[in-house]
């Protein structure tokens, strides 16, 4: 279900968040679909419990999930209109990235191939 890359600058939690985003937004995880309990995700990440909640907590509060007290937590539908505030700060992100990667002396070839390549779904290694 979630990958985990211990060598990643990513923290544990933001990459628990990644993966769950990223279930959601493609539809593996359809709305209503129950995530695993905090206990259960720890023991198969092999993650403290402590991270899997504050994975879950920042989930909830951006939305991609929802819990029912007594039964666990489940994946939210997808807004049918995109948030603008947020895909604005996004795009933000997306451009201090790209001004960052022609520092490091990316091309803007290499960039637009890679954006291309992730927007299509499938992100390839440069």
């Amino acid at each position: 279900m979630i990958q985990l890359d211990l060598k990643s600058r990513k923290s544990i939690y933001e990459q628990i968040m990644d993966g769950f985003k990223e279930l959601i937004s493609r539809g593996i995880l359809k709305a209503g679909d129950k995530l695993p309990s905090v206990r259960e995700l720890s023991r198969t990440l092999t993650v403290n419990p402590n991270t899997i909640q504050k994975a879950y907590r920042q989930l909830e509060s951006d939305g991609y999930i929802y819990t029912v007290s007594g039964l666990g937590c489940f994946a939210s539908d997808r807004p049918g209109a995109p948030d603008l505030g947020k895909a604005e700060a996004i795009y933000e992100t997306i451009e201090d990235c790209v001004r960052q990667l022609r520092y490091v002396g990316v091309t803007d070839e290499e960039i637009r191939g890679r954006l291309l390549a992730i927007a299509g779904g499938r992100e390839e290694k440069g």
